[in-house]
């Protein structure tokens, strides 16, 4: 007796490939929410240099465009990445139905599915003290 479950299921090299495919999707997927989110840091911090410098209310209202375009771009990204996490989850199971080498994750999709990964607790966090600093140099140059 090895210690394995009876019930392992064993996949074939297409599956395993397949499999293969769509954990590269998810690895851009995920670079992807990292890059968005360094530039965010990156533009974020030149505009509050440049307006806490200049003393520029107008800039620092500005601010919060770039905050909320980022944050739904890393919503976007994130959601991208639960679908094809949940395609991962058929595709690895006997019998998911999912036809081979197939990166059509839109069976998963679900309504407002961007707007719910912008509101998970780890992305709004990030944006939300972006935001946060962003008010606070707003009101300090009031």
């Amino acid at each position: 007796m090895t210690g394995e479950p009876a019930s392992r299921t064993v996949l074939d090299d297409g599956q395993i490939r397949h499999l293969e495919l769509i954990q590269a999707v998810v690895a851009r997927m995920g670079n992807n929410s990292f890059l968005i989110k360094g530039w965010a840091l990156t533009l974020m911090g030149a505009l509050l240099a440049f307006a806490a410098g200049n003393g520029s209310r107008t800039v620092a209202a500005t601010g919060f465009v770039p905050i909320v375009a980022f944050w739904l771009l890393d919503g976007y990204f994130l959601y991208k990445e639960r679908l094809f996490r949940r395609l991962y989850d058929k595709v690895r199971r006997p019998g998911g139905g999912i036809e081979p080498f197939s990166l059509d994750a839109s069976a998963g999709a679900e309504r407002a599915g961007t707007l719910r990964a912008a509101g998970s607790l780890t992305v709004a966090l990030f944006y939300g003290g972006l935001a946060l600093a962003q008010l606070i140099a707003l009101v300090v140059l009031l």
